[in-house]
């Protein structure tokens, strides 16, 4: 009898886990999909789908665009399965939930919506940045006898 109760609480744990991630899992797909990350994941799907099409062109097209709609929802599901225990880490559903609420709002709308062109213009920046860093310490290295 004892052993019987034990094999259901660990039954029950282990359900009571599983969907307490799959809650937060689907937390971490409606960040995703509120920052416009996932919208980012599928173009990188469809990005790499086309780099697959043009190296091996003996494939139909259909096939690639049936591969095409498979992979891009299992991905992104792959990659939150991925995520979550990172984000779980850092974050309480309850942080998700405040996040997911900043980003729906007009302003986070607006951050999502300019987030990849402000990332394109910082590495841009963040390149001359260093492009100029390196001259001035190899300057300051000539300038020290170092050549």
């Amino acid at each position: 009898m004892f052993k019987t109760f034990s094999l259901a609480a660990v039954f029950l744990c282990v359900a009571f886990v599983a969907q307490a991630q799959d809650s937060y899992s689907k937390k971490i797909k409606e960040y995703l999909e509120a920052t416009g990350s996932v919208q980012g994941f599928k173009v990188a799907v469809k990005s790499m789908m086309g780099t697959f099409r043009q190296s091996k062109s003996n494939v139909p097209a259909e096939v690639w665009d049936e591969m095409e709609k498979e992979f891009m929802g299992t991905t992104i599901d792959d990659l939150v399965a991925l995520l979550a225990p990172i984000y779980k880490q850092h974050l309480t559903e309850s942080d998700l939930d405040e996040i997911i609420k900043f980003y729906k709002s007009p302003v986070g709308l607006k951050m999502a919506e300019k987030t990849p062109i402000i990332a394109q213009q910082s590495m841009q920046a963040g390149q001359e940045w260093g492009q100029k860093l390196a001259e001035k310490v190899a300057a300051k290295l000539k300038e020290k006898g170092y050549n």
